[in-house]
């Protein structure tokens, strides 16, 4: 689990509170400097609070971190949110960290990475740096709105987005409410 400094810090978060509770999961935690200073910001959360939510955390100066290989067996990545600096050095390949460096082992080794881009508008490099991370196999899930469900507060939207990144690794979460159909 990466976490940098876009806002949207609470839905990594979530993340890694779902993570938690899901049986034989392992995570790993590494935070941009920019997601220490979001967390405080946005949700006056103390960052060594949030890494005791992971089973390991790293910090993100540590190339030589065990998530840094890629003999070290991972089933894949999330990072949430992701800065759309994050994203471009990720799309790049440009490792100058260790959130960048493990989500680029993570593709280069054939496993999931999945990222959560938290920007509005989005320029034209921005949508450029989506689409080659879309091509390279990254799986891109904004932040989006959910009108079909019912999700009326933020919790419940942020629930959504959390719902939608564990189905990318096949992980129910009882606070998600997919569409069922209109008779559903």
């Amino acid at each position: 689990m990466g976490m940098s400094g876009a806002s949207g810090a609470r839905i990594g978060v979530c993340v890694l509170e779902a993570l938690a509770a899901v049986p034989d999961v392992e995570t790993h935690l590494v935070m941009s400097r920019g997601a220490e200073a979001v967390l405080s910001a946005e949700e006056g959360l103390d960052p060594a609070r949030v890494r005791t939510l992971a089973d390991v955390a790293y910090d993100d100066g540590d190339l030589a971190a065990a998530i840094a290989s890629g003999s070290f067996v991972t089933e894949g990545m999330i990072v949430a949110p992701c800065s759309m600096k994050s994203l471009s050095a990720i799309a790049n390949a440009y490792d100058d960290g260790l959130l960048v460096r493990a989500a680029d082992v993570c593709r280069k080794e054939g496993r999931r990475v999945v990222l959560v881009p938290r920007e509005m508008p989005l320029s034209v490099a921005h949508c450029r740096n989506l689409l080659r991370a879309a091509e390279d196999g990254y799986a891109v899930v904004p932040p989006m709105l959910t009108f079909y469900n019912g999700s009326e507060t933020l919790d419940a939207q942020v629930d959504h987005v959390v719902g939608k990144v564990l189905l990318q690794f096949g992980i129910a979460y009882e606070r998600f409410r997919p569409w069922e159909g209109r008779d559903g």
